[in-house]
């Protein structure tokens, strides 16, 4: 599954980067549809098969970043804005999504799946938002001296995003009684998390905070 859904979501994604779509949505369409694999993952075979799923998307990325520029699902994945450290943004959230699924994997069971669809759903949505119609930005920490920013309209929408996202992954997991209050508090948790996270780490804030407010709201 983990390989064909990877070849999938890059084929997606390098086509539409080919056809001039740019990259900050060419790679959150990647971003989607990996973690909402994870979250399949996460319910159908637990923590042993969402590790091999997430080894096997790792390998992808990683092909594509040792290829380099020119690569289809490099440039795709690849921000412009983030010269001269273009692979670094590309590695260093691939590694922190790892780690954050498996520390929300520990920290918080079978509700890893929440982290996994509010940070998969709600950054998705967040980055596109705030390129395309981001007017009120403010600065963010970030890595390898590269400066970024993020908008108050794109977390907005990854607000909205994460709190849709939270409530299926709740439903997804049997949950019956208090979706909608305990989404909020995830999304409200997980929004947080991301509009002060440092630039590049908050693939692994997001899964972890989200995770734990939901287990902590229902165990």
């Amino acid at each position: 599954m983990g390989l064909c859904l990877a070849f999938a979501a890059g084929a997606l994604a390098a086509g539409m980067r080919a056809r001039g779509v740019r990259v900050p949505y060419t790679r959150k369409i990647f971003h989607f549809t990996i973690f909402s694999g994870a979250a399949a993952a996460n319910v159908w075979w637990g923590l042993p098969g969402t590790n091999v799923y997430g080894g096997v998307i790792a390998l992808v990325v990683l092909a594509a970043v040792l290829a380099g520029e020119g690569n289809p699902l490099y440039e795709a994945l690849a921000r412009e804005t983030d010269r001269p450290r273009r692979s670094l943004f590309v590695v260093v959230p691939l590694v922190m999504t790892a780690v954050g699924g498996l520390a929300s994997a520990v920290l918080a069971g079978p509700y890893a799946g929440v982290g996994y669809l509010v940070a998969g759903w709600g950054d998705a949505v967040g980055e596109p938002v705030g390129t395309r119609w981001g007017r009120h930005r403010y600065r963010v920490p970030s890595l390898g001296g590269v400066p970024a920013q993020r908008s108050w309209e794109g977390s907005t929408a990854v607000f909205l995003a994460a709190w849709l996202a939270a409530a299926v992954a709740l439903v997804g997991l049997g949950v019956e009684q208090g979706i909608l209050a305990v989404s909020l508090a995830c999304a409200v948790a997980g929004a947080a998390a991301e509009a002060v996270s440092n630039h590049g780490l908050d693939n692994l804030t997001v899964q972890v905070v989200a995770s734990v407010v939901a287990r902590m709201l229902l165990s």
